[in-house]
């Protein structure tokens, strides 16, 4: 990962972002700019995206990784609460983002940072390029990836199985791991500093010894 610059807004917006009770309300959605991808590429960004539509079933190997991810689930989900009132609405979110990110080979810690800074942990969330919901997708990607209908971009696990797929995409096949850079081209402005910088302020309120 290349070196940060962090300016005194960052640091502040860090800082706010460190308190367990209460979330900024700030966001710095995007979009992700669309690019010409090869037929290969679609296709497994196509598969990977691929779902039956059934909630996701967690599997632990064993009690104690259960554990941990309890232990996990009830501190992130008081830390949630005053954005989603309601428990099972937490739990179901916060049970996809595990999986989700788990699945794609993430950090759950930063995809729920990127989520903050993203919608704010808003579901129906419109940025002013037209990026939706939790993980501001980009309606062309149903386009090219998808069935084509971006309506269903608003639903949870779809948006947050494209978000997590289009980070991994950006993140190992774009910038061969260089976080930092595929943070930038998540949100199409690769190259500056104020969105990833963010995005490390946010997920350090996530932060978990069993996350």
């Amino acid at each position: 990962m290349k070196p940060v610059a962090w300016s005194r807004r960052d640091c502040l917006l860090g800082a706010a972002s460190l308190g367990l009770g209460s979330l900024p309300t700030w966001a710095h959605a995007g979009g992700q700019l669309e690019e010409p991808l090869a037929d290969s590429v679609r296709l497994a960004l196509r598969a990977a995206i691929e779902s039956d539509g059934r909630p996701p079933q967690l599997e632990f190997a064993t009690t104690e990784a259960r554990l941990k991810y309890l232990r996990w689930l009830g501190a992130s989900s008081d830390k949630l609460q005053r954005r989603k009132t309601e428990l099972q609405t937490r739990v179901d979110f916060l049970q996809t983002v595990w999986y989700e990110s788990k699945r794609a080979g993430l950090d759950t810690t930063l995809v729920l940072g990127l989520i903050q800074v993203e919608s704010a942990f808003r579901k129906f969330a419109i940025s002013r390029v037209g990026a939706r919901g939790y993980m501001q997708i980009m309606p062309f990607w149903a386009r090219l990836i998808g069935d084509g209908d971006p309506s269903q971009l608003f639903d949870m696990r779809v948006n947050l199985r494209y978000g997590c797929v289009i980070l991994r995409h950006y993140l190992v096949d774009r910038e061969k791991g260089d976080l930092f850079m595929a943070l930038g081209r998540y949100n199409g402005s690769r190259g500056r500093a104020e969105y990833p910088n963010a995005v490390y302020a946010a997920a350090k309120n996530w932060v978990h010894p069993d996350a």
